[in-house]
């Protein structure tokens, strides 16, 4: 079965990691450039940008942006997924995001407490899905977000989970990625998780990995992660 339009929007924008990024000059034109892109627990694209930066020169007199994204690693990329979030870009609380955008950019540990570096978010108010010559569809902003309410006891203990993952179960972790979502054999480790599902990632690509009912504390994550990994080892054995 296919996957809804809002479903699609989501997993590109969990699993980019660059994207373009459309401002207004002062003059009223536009400017494009690349830039590094995470999510924040919601799933709005966040930015790690500088104000030195001509972008952030634009969005300060205009915070009407366009972000680009697509699908990573596509043969052909005319006809693979992709995204055009329309928003605003606004400043992150960086308690928020800091964590889950250094998971995805660890390089940029080497400069995010530059003075002049600062978090941002993106609120989209519509994205414009293509997918291949097939299918063109708009989604509503609203449709994107994850809700995160009644999962307080997540939200508290989603990092442990991660760093538990991450130090005592990698195996169970590559196994997510290798036979659940057919990515390639690497080093594997998930970068975030919410009551939807998480995010594993290995150099290069970022891979979603959607639970099979939304959990709301820390068994039931562990229970659904459990459920995963006896899964793909069922596939393994298969």
């Amino acid at each position: 079965m296919a996957e809804s339009a809002a479903t699609a929007v989501c997993r590109l924008i969990r699993e980019a990691r660059f994207g373009t990024l459309a401002t207004l000059e002062a003059a009223g034109g536009p400017y494009a450039s690349l830039v590094a892109v995470a999510t924040d627990p919601e799933g709005r694209p966040t930015l790690l940008i500088s104000r030195l930066a001509r972008h952030t020169r634009n969005i300060a007199g205009d915070a009407r942006v366009s972000l680009l994204i697509s699908a990573a690693g596509a043969i052909d990329p005319l006809n693979a997924p992709r995204a055009s979030l329309i928003g605003r870009i606004v400043p992150a609380p960086e308690a928020e995001v800091r964590t889950r955008y250094l998971a995805r950019h660890p390089a940029a540990a080497g400069y995010v407490d530059f003075t002049d570096f600062a978090f941002h978010a993106i609120h989209v108010d519509e994205a414009h899905l293509v997918e291949g010559f097939g299918r063109i569809v708009d989604v509503p902003g609203a449709a994107l977000l994850t809700d995160w309410s009644g999962a307080e006891a997540l939200a508290a203990g989603a990092d442990g989970v991660i760093a538990h993952m991450n130090a005592d179960h990698s195996d169970a972790v590559g196994l997510y990625a290798t036979v659940l979502l057919g990515a390639p054999e690497g080093a594997w480790r998930m970068v975030a998780v919410d009551p939807e599902g998480c995010e594993i990632s290995s150099g290069e690509l970022v891979r979603r990995l959607e639970f099979s009912q939304r959990v709301t504390d820390l068994t039931a994550v562990r229970q659904e992660l459990v459920a995963l990994v006896q899964k793909a080892r069922q596939g393994t054995a298969a």
